[in-house]
């Protein structure tokens, strides 16, 4: 896909002493412990690049309740910092560092834990804390290995039977099994969702009542958020963007549909230009949801004039990020010539299968546009598809530009191909633009009517007809 005007297109404590951390860039280093006898106990988790890192502190109450509490803890060099925190107020002076809980965390009942975490940056080394307190008792006792739960729970080889009815109860958390998207089931399925526009532009048309049509008119399985890092995005305000994203991972997640966190970027072609934002985000926003099951991460939408070595060395440094934090999403990594297997530039998907990222867990994105992308691309897709696991990040009903007329026949080609195969898509765009690929007419999103079809451009109609009919998802 070309470059389009703006703006018109487009995720336990264990026994021990705190020990200091070893740098290693891009490593990911082991947690701590700092123990509490009768009033707290602290895991502090980091994980480290050249000048930044991010870092966790699970904290447990061992005392009697609180609520409302300040953790507070000391860095042991002089050139760390705080940059960016969530789930807690971060203040920091000199080298002291304390967390003030939220509203929603701050009651902490004996035994109970919640997890907080930030962004940082160092200048000559990053060892880790090796005291804490909580509301000033000095964290220095334990408890027992054995009671403390895991971090993270492997799914059992047969999960029990769903009692849930959204895509989510049903499917739980993801993974790539073979060329396919698979449930906790081991099954392939499909999800089928929308993307929103950029949030800088759109944030308008992101909130209950538009998502409650998404998930119950339309049916949706998946909701992709779109957050462009140039174009007036991210760059401009990472900690607001990182938030906005954020909340809509849990209005998705509260209507039991997937989030796919994208990082838009178009132009500049070339993801080495957003490394540092790539990782600074990935951090934040794969610490925060980490304990979710329905998040999925699309490192880099369009790359576009560089080759497929060059994504992939980009992909082999984020990843690493993000799976510090949340060892089991599906990540999904774009491919060149704007995230077309290269077709668009002159080549063609084997690059990708000849020299695949290393890592479990990877997809690979495919994006077209119906009326501009016809039967070269579809046959590359489904040559792909018999090697490489494919998920359509971004797609639209009419042209590259995001506009003009929905191409029903080819639409209707390209959606029987990915259900054929099992391909995974959101659509562009869950927006009022003034663009034919946006689902609602001008305006709709400044009133509160977003169900049934009287709000609907003709490629929202079209697209919601497709969502709406069942989904394919095995449970044995």
């Amino acid at each position: 896909m070309t470059s389009i005007p703006r703006p018109s297109r487009r995720h336990l404590l264990v026994g021990g002493v705190v020990g200091a951390l070893a740098l290693a860039a891009t490593a990911v280093l082991p947690s701590t412990d700092a123990m509490a006898a009768t009033g707290c106990a602290v895991t502090y988790t980091t994980n480290s690049w050249q000048g930044g890192f991010t870092a966790t502190a699970a904290i447990q109450n061992l005392g009697n309740p609180v609520n409302g509490w300040t953790l507070g803890f000391t860095f042991p060099n002089s050139g760390q910092r705080v940059t960016q925190g969530w789930s807690a107020t971060f203040q920091q002076s000199g080298s002291a560092v304390t967390a003030q809980s939220l509203s929603y965390n701050g009651a902490l009942a004996t035994g109970a834990r919640t997890t907080i975490g930030f962004n940082g940056s160092w200048t000559t080394a990053n060892p880790a804390p090796t005291a804490f307190t909580l509301n000033g008792t000095t964290c220095t006792g334990g408890t027992s290995p054995t009671s403390a739960p895991p971090t993270t729970t492997p799914p059992p080889t047969t999960p029990p039977p769903t009692t849930g009815t959204t895509p989510v109860a049903i499917n739980g958390q993801l993974r790539v099994c073979g060329v396919n998207l698979c449930n906790q089931y081991g099954r392939p399925i499909q999800l089928r969702g929308m993307s929103t526009h950029g949030l800088q532009w759109f944030a308008r048309c992101y909130h209950d009542a538009s998502l409650d049509a998404l998930a119950d008119d339309w049916q949706a399985d998946l909701l992709r958020i779109s957050m462009y890092v140039q174009e007036q995005g991210y760059e401009t305000n990472p900690t607001g963007f990182t938030n906005q994203v954020n909340t809509l991972v849990d209005k998705a997640t509260a209507r039991g549909m997937y989030a796919l966190i994208d990082f838009h970027t178009l132009t500049p072609g070339d993801p080495m230009y957003n490394l540092e934002r790539a990782k600074t985000f990935f951090a934040a926003v794969s610490a925060r949801n980490a304990s979710k099951n329905n998040v999925i991460y699309e490192i880099t939408n369009e790359p576009n004039g560089v080759s497929w070595s060059t994504i992939r060395a980009y992909a082999k440094q984020v990843i690493p990020i993000i799976r510090a934090n949340d060892p089991d999403a599906v990540v999904i990594v774009g491919t060149r010539g704007w995230s077309s297997l290269g077709v668009s530039e002159g080549g063609n998907s084997d690059e990708v299968a000849n020299n695949p990222v290393r890592a479990s867990n990877i997809m690979y994105a495919f994006h077209f546009y119906a009326a501009s992308h016809r039967d070269n691309y579809r046959t590359e897709v489904q040559r792909a598809a018999a090697r490489i696991p494919l998920f359509v990040t971004e797609f639209g009903t009419v042209t590259y530009s995001g506009d003009g007329a929905v191409d029903t026949a080819s639409s209707t080609a390209w959606l029987d191909l990915l259900d054929r195969l099992k391909i995974s898509y959101a659509n562009w765009t869950y927006s009022d633009a003034s663009e034919g690929s946006a689902a609602f007419k001008p305006g709709t999103c400044n009133g509160g009517t977003y169900a049934g079809t009287t709000v609907l451009t003709d490629s929202g109609n079209f697209m919601r007809n497709r969502i709406r009919t069942p989904d394919n998802f095995p449970t044995s």
